[in-house]
Protein backbone atom coordinates (compact mmCIF):
# COMPACT_ATOMS: atom_id res chain seq x y z
CA UNK A 1 0.00 0.00 0.00
CA UNK A 2 3.12 2.24 0.53
CA UNK A 3 4.43 1.53 -2.66
CA UNK A 4 0.95 2.55 -4.09
CA UNK A 5 0.31 5.65 -2.73
CA UNK A 6 3.99 6.30 -3.19
CA UNK A 7 3.18 6.22 -6.47
CA UNK A 8 -0.16 7.83 -7.21
CA UNK A 9 0.88 10.99 -5.17
CA UNK A 10 4.93 11.09 -5.77
CA UNK A 11 4.29 14.67 -7.47
CA UNK A 12 3.31 16.18 -3.73
CA UNK A 13 6.78 15.45 -2.38
CA UNK A 14 7.38 18.75 -4.40
CA UNK A 15 6.43 22.01 -2.09
CA UNK A 16 5.48 24.45 -5.28
CA UNK A 17 3.69 21.63 -6.35
CA UNK A 18 1.68 21.03 -2.85
CA UNK A 19 1.17 24.26 -2.83
CA UNK A 20 -0.59 24.30 -6.37
CA UNK A 21 -2.39 21.54 -5.65
CA UNK A 22 -4.32 22.98 -1.79
CA UNK A 23 -4.94 26.18 -3.91
CA UNK A 24 -6.46 24.76 -6.72
CA UNK A 25 -8.46 22.17 -4.17
CA UNK A 26 -9.84 25.33 -1.92
CA UNK A 27 -10.50 27.40 -4.95
CA UNK A 28 -12.13 24.55 -6.93
CA UNK A 29 -14.77 23.67 -3.93
CA UNK A 30 -15.97 26.85 -4.22
CA UNK A 31 -16.09 27.32 -7.64
CA UNK A 32 -18.21 24.11 -7.86
CA UNK A 33 -20.29 25.48 -5.02
CA UNK A 34 -21.17 28.40 -6.92
CA UNK A 35 -21.81 26.76 -10.40
CA UNK A 36 -24.21 24.62 -8.51
CA UNK A 37 -26.26 27.05 -6.55
CA UNK A 38 -25.62 29.34 -10.00
CA UNK A 39 -27.57 26.77 -12.01
CA UNK A 40 -30.37 26.51 -9.12
CA UNK A 41 -30.66 30.52 -8.82
CA UNK A 42 -30.94 30.22 -12.98
CA UNK A 43 -33.68 28.06 -13.04
CA UNK A 44 -35.44 29.61 -9.76
CA UNK A 45 -35.16 33.28 -11.63
CA UNK A 46 -36.34 31.78 -15.36
CA UNK A 47 -38.82 29.37 -14.48
CA UNK A 48 -37.35 26.47 -14.67
CA UNK A 49 -35.62 26.69 -18.62
CA UNK A 50 -33.13 24.93 -19.89
CA UNK A 51 -32.38 27.58 -22.78
CA UNK A 52 -31.22 29.82 -19.94
CA UNK A 53 -28.86 27.48 -18.67
CA UNK A 54 -27.59 27.19 -21.81
CA UNK A 55 -27.47 30.54 -22.04
CA UNK A 56 -25.09 30.81 -18.68
CA UNK A 57 -22.86 28.25 -19.87
CA UNK A 58 -22.91 30.26 -23.24
CA UNK A 59 -21.69 32.99 -21.99
CA UNK A 60 -18.76 31.33 -19.04
CA UNK A 61 -17.51 29.87 -21.96
CA UNK A 62 -17.70 32.51 -24.79
CA UNK A 63 -14.37 34.51 -23.32
CA UNK A 64 -12.31 31.52 -23.52
CA UNK A 65 -13.61 30.83 -27.56
CA UNK A 66 -12.28 34.25 -28.02
CA UNK A 67 -9.56 35.20 -25.41
CA UNK A 68 -7.49 31.70 -25.18
CA UNK A 69 -5.23 31.30 -27.85
CA UNK A 70 -4.16 34.97 -26.95
CA UNK A 71 -3.34 33.85 -23.24
CA UNK A 72 -1.57 31.51 -24.54
CA UNK A 73 0.66 33.43 -26.98
CA UNK A 74 1.22 35.28 -23.50
CA UNK A 75 2.03 32.38 -21.41
CA UNK A 76 4.56 31.41 -24.17
CA UNK A 77 6.59 34.85 -23.24
CA UNK A 78 6.36 36.37 -20.16
CA UNK A 79 6.09 34.57 -16.55
CA UNK A 80 2.83 32.18 -16.21
CA UNK A 81 3.15 32.47 -11.79
CA UNK A 82 2.31 36.01 -11.95
CA UNK A 83 -0.29 36.02 -14.88
CA UNK A 84 -1.93 33.72 -11.99
CA UNK A 85 -1.63 35.32 -9.26
CA UNK A 86 -3.69 38.77 -11.15
CA UNK A 87 -6.11 36.60 -13.01
CA UNK A 88 -7.13 34.38 -10.01
CA UNK A 89 -7.10 38.31 -8.14
CA UNK A 90 -9.50 39.19 -10.37
CA UNK A 91 -11.62 35.92 -10.48
CA UNK A 92 -11.90 36.50 -6.86
CA UNK A 93 -13.37 40.14 -6.66
CA UNK A 94 -16.10 39.63 -9.47
CA UNK A 95 -16.73 36.23 -7.56
CA UNK A 96 -17.24 38.60 -4.20
CA UNK A 97 -19.05 41.50 -5.69
CA UNK A 98 -21.32 38.43 -7.53
CA UNK A 99 -21.99 37.12 -3.98
CA UNK A 100 -22.85 40.28 -2.18
CA UNK A 101 -25.72 40.82 -5.06
CA UNK A 102 -27.28 37.36 -4.51
CA UNK A 103 -27.32 37.38 -0.61
CA UNK A 104 -29.11 40.86 -0.66
CA UNK A 105 -31.53 39.47 -2.59
CA UNK A 106 -31.35 42.13 -5.25
CA UNK A 107 -29.89 39.36 -7.81
CA UNK A 108 -32.01 39.18 -11.24
CA UNK A 109 -31.17 36.96 -14.11
CA UNK A 110 -29.05 39.80 -16.45
CA UNK A 111 -26.84 39.38 -13.16
CA UNK A 112 -26.64 36.31 -13.94
CA UNK A 113 -25.92 36.66 -17.54
CA UNK A 114 -23.25 39.92 -16.47
CA UNK A 115 -21.24 38.43 -14.11
CA UNK A 116 -21.19 34.57 -16.03
CA UNK A 117 -19.04 36.46 -18.89
CA UNK A 118 -16.77 38.29 -15.97
CA UNK A 119 -15.82 34.84 -14.20
CA UNK A 120 -15.52 33.25 -18.21
CA UNK A 121 -13.06 36.41 -19.22
CA UNK A 122 -10.91 35.40 -16.22
CA UNK A 123 -10.85 31.95 -16.34
CA UNK A 124 -10.04 32.44 -20.34
CA UNK A 125 -6.89 34.18 -19.13
CA UNK A 126 -6.16 32.05 -16.02
CA UNK A 127 -6.93 28.21 -17.38
CA UNK A 128 -4.22 27.40 -20.73
CA UNK A 129 -1.21 29.52 -18.21
CA UNK A 130 -2.26 27.12 -15.24
CA UNK A 131 -2.11 24.29 -17.55
CA UNK A 132 1.34 25.03 -19.35
CA UNK A 133 2.53 26.36 -15.71
CA UNK A 134 2.25 22.70 -14.14
CA UNK A 135 5.43 21.56 -16.24
CA UNK A 136 7.24 24.23 -14.65
CA UNK A 137 6.49 22.74 -11.31
CA UNK A 138 7.87 19.38 -11.51
CA UNK A 139 10.23 17.72 -13.76
CA UNK A 140 9.77 16.38 -17.04
CA UNK A 141 9.38 12.63 -15.58
CA UNK A 142 6.65 13.09 -13.17
CA UNK A 143 4.57 15.76 -15.59
CA UNK A 144 2.07 12.46 -15.83
CA UNK A 145 1.55 11.98 -12.52
CA UNK A 146 1.35 15.86 -11.99
CA UNK A 147 -1.51 16.43 -14.05
CA UNK A 148 -2.96 13.36 -13.25
CA UNK A 149 -3.23 14.66 -9.65
CA UNK A 150 -4.62 18.33 -11.03
CA UNK A 151 -7.56 16.38 -12.43
CA UNK A 152 -7.60 14.67 -9.35
CA UNK A 153 -8.22 17.56 -7.39
CA UNK A 154 -10.72 18.91 -9.49
CA UNK A 155 -12.77 15.96 -9.53
CA UNK A 156 -12.34 15.78 -5.72
CA UNK A 157 -13.46 19.60 -5.53
CA UNK A 158 -16.03 18.40 -7.46
CA UNK A 159 -17.24 15.73 -5.72
CA UNK A 160 -17.41 17.79 -2.27
CA UNK A 161 -18.86 21.01 -4.22
CA UNK A 162 -22.01 20.10 -5.25
CA UNK A 163 -22.66 17.62 -2.07
CA UNK A 164 -21.83 20.68 0.36
CA UNK A 165 -23.60 23.11 -2.10
CA UNK A 166 -26.72 20.76 -2.08
CA UNK A 167 -27.04 20.63 1.84
CA UNK A 168 -25.98 24.44 2.18
CA UNK A 169 -28.80 25.41 -0.08
CA UNK A 170 -31.67 23.44 1.14
CA UNK A 171 -30.20 24.99 4.79
CA UNK A 172 -29.23 28.22 4.76
CA UNK A 173 -30.64 29.31 0.74
CA UNK A 174 -28.83 30.91 -2.40
CA UNK A 175 -26.71 33.75 -1.08
CA UNK A 176 -24.98 32.47 1.70
CA UNK A 177 -23.83 29.82 -0.48
CA UNK A 178 -22.08 32.55 -2.60
CA UNK A 179 -20.86 33.63 -0.08
CA UNK A 180 -18.74 31.22 1.27
CA UNK A 181 -18.48 29.97 -2.35
CA UNK A 182 -16.46 33.24 -3.52
CA UNK A 183 -14.28 33.27 -0.18
CA UNK A 184 -12.96 30.13 -0.87
CA UNK A 185 -11.85 31.60 -4.42
CA UNK A 186 -9.17 33.48 -2.83
CA UNK A 187 -6.73 30.33 -2.05
CA UNK A 188 -4.95 30.33 -5.24
CA UNK A 189 -3.56 33.84 -4.68
CA UNK A 190 -1.87 32.67 -1.61
CA UNK A 191 -0.31 29.98 -2.70
CA UNK A 192 1.36 31.12 -6.04
CA UNK A 193 3.27 34.31 -3.91
CA UNK A 194 4.28 31.51 -1.61
CA UNK A 195 5.74 29.57 -4.10
CA UNK A 196 9.84 29.59 -4.23
CA UNK A 197 10.65 30.58 -7.84
CA UNK A 198 14.19 29.23 -7.49
CA UNK A 199 12.55 25.80 -7.39
CA UNK A 200 10.76 25.90 -10.59
CA UNK A 201 11.83 24.13 -13.53
CA UNK A 202 11.30 27.33 -15.90
CA UNK A 203 11.01 26.65 -19.39
CA UNK A 204 12.97 28.35 -22.10
CA UNK A 205 11.57 31.40 -23.33
CA UNK A 206 11.79 32.45 -26.84
CA UNK A 207 13.97 35.23 -27.10
CA UNK A 208 12.88 39.01 -27.53
CA UNK A 209 13.00 38.91 -31.42
CA UNK A 210 11.62 35.27 -31.71
CA UNK A 211 8.30 34.44 -33.45
CA UNK A 212 5.82 33.76 -30.48
CA UNK A 213 2.93 34.69 -32.78
CA UNK A 214 -0.64 32.69 -33.02
CA UNK A 215 -0.11 31.39 -36.42
CA UNK A 216 3.36 30.61 -35.63
CA UNK A 217 1.49 27.79 -32.74
CA UNK A 218 -0.87 26.86 -35.54
CA UNK A 219 1.21 26.17 -38.39
CA UNK A 220 3.19 23.89 -35.68
CA UNK A 221 0.12 21.88 -34.51
CA UNK A 222 -0.93 21.77 -38.35
CA UNK A 223 2.37 20.04 -39.00
CA UNK A 224 1.74 17.39 -35.96
CA UNK A 225 -0.01 14.42 -36.75
CA UNK A 226 -0.10 13.09 -33.28
CA UNK A 227 -1.33 16.26 -31.67
CA UNK A 228 -4.10 16.84 -34.74
CA UNK A 229 -6.23 13.89 -33.73
CA UNK A 230 -6.31 14.40 -30.04
CA UNK A 231 -7.15 18.09 -30.27
CA UNK A 232 -10.12 17.78 -33.22
CA UNK A 233 -11.32 14.71 -31.56
CA UNK A 234 -11.56 16.47 -28.02
CA UNK A 235 -13.08 19.48 -29.81
CA UNK A 236 -16.41 17.80 -30.94
CA UNK A 237 -16.82 15.76 -27.56
CA UNK A 238 -15.68 19.26 -25.37
CA UNK A 239 -18.64 20.59 -27.24
CA UNK A 240 -21.20 17.95 -27.73
CA UNK A 241 -20.21 15.76 -24.62
CA UNK A 242 -19.36 17.40 -21.89
CA UNK A 243 -22.35 19.74 -21.51
CA UNK A 244 -23.52 18.24 -17.84
CA UNK A 245 -23.62 21.55 -16.31
CA UNK A 246 -26.74 22.66 -18.25
CA UNK A 247 -28.19 18.93 -18.81
CA UNK A 248 -27.95 17.81 -15.56
CA UNK A 249 -29.65 20.35 -13.23
CA UNK A 250 -32.48 20.66 -15.77
CA UNK A 251 -32.34 16.74 -15.60
CA UNK A 252 -32.78 16.53 -11.99
CA UNK A 253 -35.48 19.31 -11.73
CA UNK A 254 -37.60 18.73 -14.62
CA UNK A 255 -37.87 15.46 -15.45
CA UNK A 256 -37.13 13.86 -12.14
CA UNK A 257 -38.40 16.16 -9.58
CA UNK A 258 -35.70 16.31 -7.45
CA UNK A 259 -35.39 19.05 -4.96
CA UNK A 260 -31.80 20.94 -4.60
CA UNK A 261 -29.97 18.57 -1.86
CA UNK A 262 -30.55 15.87 -4.17
CA UNK A 263 -29.76 17.72 -7.41
CA UNK A 264 -26.22 17.46 -6.16
CA UNK A 265 -26.14 13.95 -5.95
CA UNK A 266 -26.01 13.55 -9.68
CA UNK A 267 -23.00 15.60 -10.14
CA UNK A 268 -21.28 13.92 -7.37
CA UNK A 269 -22.06 10.56 -8.93
CA UNK A 270 -20.22 11.92 -12.15
CA UNK A 271 -17.33 13.59 -10.28
CA UNK A 272 -16.75 9.82 -8.45
CA UNK A 273 -16.46 8.41 -11.93
CA UNK A 274 -14.03 11.14 -12.57
CA UNK A 275 -12.38 10.81 -9.73
CA UNK A 276 -11.35 7.33 -10.69
CA UNK A 277 -10.39 8.24 -14.18
CA UNK A 278 -8.28 10.86 -13.05
CA UNK A 279 -6.58 8.08 -10.06
CA UNK A 280 -6.25 5.97 -12.74
CA UNK A 281 -4.19 7.80 -15.07
CA UNK A 282 -1.93 9.27 -12.18
CA UNK A 283 0.69 6.13 -12.40
CA UNK A 284 1.08 6.90 -15.80
CA UNK A 285 4.85 7.19 -16.68
CA UNK A 286 4.98 7.34 -20.58
CA UNK A 287 3.11 9.59 -23.50
CA UNK A 288 -0.22 7.66 -24.01
CA UNK A 289 -0.77 6.31 -27.35
CA UNK A 290 -3.27 7.59 -29.82
CA UNK A 291 -5.60 4.07 -29.62
CA UNK A 292 -6.11 4.92 -25.86
CA UNK A 293 -7.58 7.93 -26.89
CA UNK A 294 -9.43 6.76 -28.95
CA UNK A 295 -10.96 3.64 -26.94
CA UNK A 296 -11.84 5.82 -24.43
CA UNK A 297 -14.10 8.35 -26.22
CA UNK A 298 -16.23 5.67 -27.80
CA UNK A 299 -16.76 4.23 -24.22
CA UNK A 300 -17.77 7.51 -23.04
CA UNK A 301 -20.16 7.97 -25.41
CA UNK A 302 -21.79 4.60 -25.20
CA UNK A 303 -22.55 5.29 -21.43
CA UNK A 304 -23.70 8.90 -22.33
CA UNK A 305 -26.09 7.47 -24.64
CA UNK A 306 -27.09 4.96 -21.55
CA UNK A 307 -27.70 8.25 -18.90
CA UNK A 308 -30.00 9.70 -21.99
CA UNK A 309 -32.59 6.38 -21.39
CA UNK A 310 -31.95 6.30 -17.72
CA UNK A 311 -35.54 5.38 -16.50
CA UNK A 312 -34.90 6.76 -12.63
CA UNK A 313 -33.13 9.23 -11.13
CA UNK A 314 -31.29 6.15 -9.56
CA UNK A 315 -30.14 4.64 -12.53
CA UNK A 316 -29.21 7.66 -13.55
CA UNK A 317 -26.76 8.25 -10.78
CA UNK A 318 -25.10 4.82 -11.01
CA UNK A 319 -24.70 5.58 -14.76
CA UNK A 320 -23.15 8.41 -14.16
CA UNK A 321 -20.17 6.94 -12.23
CA UNK A 322 -18.78 5.04 -15.40
CA UNK A 323 -19.66 8.25 -17.62
CA UNK A 324 -17.08 10.20 -15.58
CA UNK A 325 -14.74 7.66 -15.12
CA UNK A 326 -14.50 7.58 -18.82
CA UNK A 327 -14.77 11.46 -19.41
CA UNK A 328 -12.07 12.46 -17.36
CA UNK A 329 -9.72 8.86 -18.45
CA UNK A 330 -10.32 10.35 -21.95
CA UNK A 331 -9.40 14.55 -21.24
CA UNK A 332 -6.59 13.00 -19.10
CA UNK A 333 -5.00 10.96 -22.04
CA UNK A 334 -5.60 13.76 -24.53
CA UNK A 335 -3.86 16.27 -22.58
CA UNK A 336 -1.28 13.42 -21.87
CA UNK A 337 -0.62 12.81 -25.87
CA UNK A 338 -0.87 16.95 -25.93
CA UNK A 339 1.16 17.96 -23.14
CA UNK A 340 4.38 15.20 -23.38
CA UNK A 341 4.49 15.88 -27.05
CA UNK A 342 4.62 19.41 -27.39
CA UNK A 343 7.96 21.43 -27.74
CA UNK A 344 8.48 23.53 -24.60
CA UNK A 345 8.61 26.75 -26.37
CA UNK A 346 5.65 26.37 -27.88
CA UNK A 347 3.28 24.71 -24.86
CA UNK A 348 1.71 28.03 -24.00
CA UNK A 349 0.14 28.22 -27.54
CA UNK A 350 -0.54 24.55 -27.92
CA UNK A 351 -2.35 23.97 -24.62
CA UNK A 352 -4.19 27.64 -25.27
CA UNK A 353 -5.47 25.57 -28.27
CA UNK A 354 -6.57 22.44 -26.68
CA UNK A 355 -8.29 24.14 -23.78
CA UNK A 356 -10.34 26.50 -26.77
CA UNK A 357 -11.57 23.14 -28.74
CA UNK A 358 -12.11 21.54 -25.30
CA UNK A 359 -13.89 24.29 -23.38
CA UNK A 360 -14.10 27.23 -26.15
CA UNK A 361 -16.34 25.59 -27.71
CA UNK A 362 -18.96 25.43 -24.92
CA UNK A 363 -20.82 28.20 -25.56
CA UNK A 364 -21.79 26.15 -29.17
CA UNK A 365 -22.71 23.26 -27.53
CA UNK A 366 -24.55 24.57 -24.72
CA UNK A 367 -26.92 26.45 -26.59
CA UNK A 368 -27.90 23.56 -28.71
CA UNK A 369 -28.22 21.54 -25.41
CA UNK A 370 -30.63 24.03 -23.97
CA UNK A 371 -32.39 24.50 -27.62
CA UNK A 372 -32.80 21.09 -28.23
CA UNK A 373 -33.86 20.50 -24.54
CA UNK A 374 -36.23 22.40 -24.56
CA UNK A 375 -37.80 21.50 -27.79
CA UNK A 376 -37.22 17.76 -27.83
CA UNK A 377 -36.75 16.74 -24.04
CA UNK A 378 -33.40 16.78 -21.71
CA UNK A 379 -32.83 13.20 -21.78
CA UNK A 380 -32.91 13.21 -25.46
CA UNK A 381 -30.05 15.97 -25.88
CA UNK A 382 -28.54 13.64 -23.31
CA UNK A 383 -27.88 10.44 -25.87
CA UNK A 384 -27.94 12.21 -29.03
CA UNK A 385 -24.58 14.02 -27.48
CA UNK A 386 -23.80 10.50 -26.54
CA UNK A 387 -24.06 9.26 -29.95
CA UNK A 388 -21.96 12.01 -31.68
CA UNK A 389 -19.19 11.44 -29.48
CA UNK A 390 -19.51 7.60 -29.84
CA UNK A 391 -19.32 8.17 -33.94
CA UNK A 392 -16.27 10.79 -33.40
CA UNK A 393 -14.48 8.12 -31.43
CA UNK A 394 -14.98 5.48 -34.35
CA UNK A 395 -14.05 8.34 -37.13
CA UNK A 396 -10.57 8.69 -35.10
CA UNK A 397 -10.24 5.52 -35.13
CA UNK A 398 -10.54 4.90 -39.19
CA UNK A 399 -8.21 8.25 -39.02
CA UNK A 400 -5.81 6.80 -36.94
CA UNK A 401 -5.60 3.23 -38.43
CA UNK A 402 -5.30 4.33 -42.02
CA UNK A 403 -2.72 7.08 -41.51
CA UNK A 404 -0.38 4.72 -39.40
CA UNK A 405 -0.75 1.59 -41.48
CA UNK A 406 -2.58 -0.50 -38.87
CA UNK A 407 -5.17 -2.81 -39.06
CA UNK A 408 -7.70 -4.35 -35.96
CA UNK A 409 -8.14 -8.22 -35.78
CA UNK A 410 -11.60 -9.87 -34.87
CA UNK A 411 -10.95 -13.08 -33.63
CA UNK A 412 -14.50 -15.52 -32.95
CA UNK A 413 -12.10 -18.65 -31.91
CA UNK A 414 -11.37 -20.16 -29.40
CA UNK A 415 -12.47 -16.72 -27.82
CA UNK A 416 -13.66 -13.35 -29.38
CA UNK A 417 -11.50 -10.97 -29.16
CA UNK A 418 -10.23 -7.35 -31.05
CA UNK A 419 -6.72 -7.28 -30.84
CA UNK A 420 -4.74 -4.07 -33.20
CA UNK A 421 -2.13 -5.25 -35.74
CA UNK A 422 0.30 -2.14 -35.75
CA UNK A 423 2.72 -1.68 -38.74
CA UNK A 424 6.52 -2.62 -38.22
CA UNK A 425 9.24 -0.91 -39.50
CA UNK A 426 11.76 -2.44 -41.26
CA UNK A 427 13.55 -3.02 -38.13
CA UNK A 428 10.59 -4.90 -37.19
CA UNK A 429 9.40 -2.28 -34.45
CA UNK A 430 6.73 0.36 -34.31
CA UNK A 431 7.99 3.33 -33.97
CA UNK A 432 6.10 6.14 -31.91
CA UNK A 433 7.28 9.92 -32.07
CA UNK A 434 9.05 10.94 -29.29
CA UNK A 435 7.68 14.02 -27.27
CA UNK A 436 10.37 16.97 -27.99
CA UNK A 437 11.86 17.67 -24.67
CA UNK A 438 13.33 20.95 -23.35
CA UNK A 439 16.55 21.64 -22.39
CA UNK A 440 14.96 22.60 -18.50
Amino acid sequence: MRAVLSTTFRSLQIRNYRLFATGQLVKLLGTWMMFTAQDWLVLDLSGNSPGALGMVTALQFTPVLLLTLYSGKLADRYDKRKMLVIANAVFAVTAIVFAILVASGVVVLWHVFLFAALLGIASAVETPVRQAFVSELVEHRLLPNALALSAATFNTARIAGPALAGVALAIFGTGPVFVIATLLCIAPTFSYTAMRISELFSADRPAKNADTSIKDGLRYVRKRQDLVLPIVLMSVIGMIGFNFPVTLAALAKIDFHAGPSTFGLLTTALAVGSLCGALAGSGRRARPGPYLVVWAAIGFGLFEIAVGFAPSFVVAMILLVPTGFCSIYLAQAANHRVQMGVDSAYRGRVMSLYVLVFLGTTPIGATLAGWWGEHFGVPSSIWVAGAICAVAGVGALIWQLRSSGDRLRLRVRPHPSLSLVPVPTAAGVVLEPEPVRSAA
